[in-house]
């Protein structure tokens, strides 16, 4: 962002600081308009022909550009995503427990990463493994999409499942209508 004596250009598309276009100027004429006010002269489209510049309070003005910078930040939301770590020989209630956790995880909005690993004589069974994985994805097809399917990386593979949202408004209005209608009962 180029202000005042730094805009490099010969001549220049004036805004005044209500928004009112004054015409073309010469960058020298331009700035002295701008200074006149008590302003500064911001080019605020230098790609354009000629370039545009506005008049205003250059210290307002990035003040306004942190502030409005911060509000997004503030308002951006953060995906984590958590790892689930199981072994080809995980038990069916342990699986069970795992898959419950995945889904809480999912339902608040995160990813959910299932890490399978394999050591010693269980890499010559690698099935036993893809069966379980096999297992902990059709558990949570009915709220989760497959982002990464099954990915061998060394001794372990990874599957990355992300929160489908659709899915998972179907779910929660199953949840919400057995309790309105306990609620009703009472």
């Amino acid at each position: 962002m180029r202000v005042n004596r730094e805009i490099y250009a010969t001549e220049v598309r004036v805004i005044d600081e209500n928004g009112k276009m004054l015409g073309v100027y010469n960058v020298p004429a331009a700035v002295q308009l701008a200074e006149s006010r008590g302003l500064d002269l911001i080019e605020i489209a230098p790609t354009a022909t000629p370039p545009t510049c506005k008049i205003m309070d250059y210290g307002k003005w990035k003040y306004e550009n942190k502030k409005k910078q911060m509000a997004a930040k503030k308002n951006q939301v953060v995906v984590d995503v958590k790892e689930i770590q199981l072994r080809p020989r995980t038990e069916q209630h342990d699986l069970d427990t795992k898959v419950r956790h995945a889904r809480r995880f999912l339902e608040e909005g995160d990813k959910v990463k299932v890490a399978l690993r394999f050591s010693g004589r269980e890499m010559s069974h690698q099935e036993e493994g893809m069966g379980v994985l096999q297992k902990f994805t059709e558990s949570l097809k009915d709220i989760a999409l497959v982002e990464v399917p099954a990915k061998k990386e060394g001794r372990q593979v990874f599957v990355l499942f992300a929160p489908d949202p659709a899915k998972l408004k179907d779910v929660k209005k199953k949840e919400v209508a057995p309790a309105a209608e306990s609620a009703e009962a009472e």
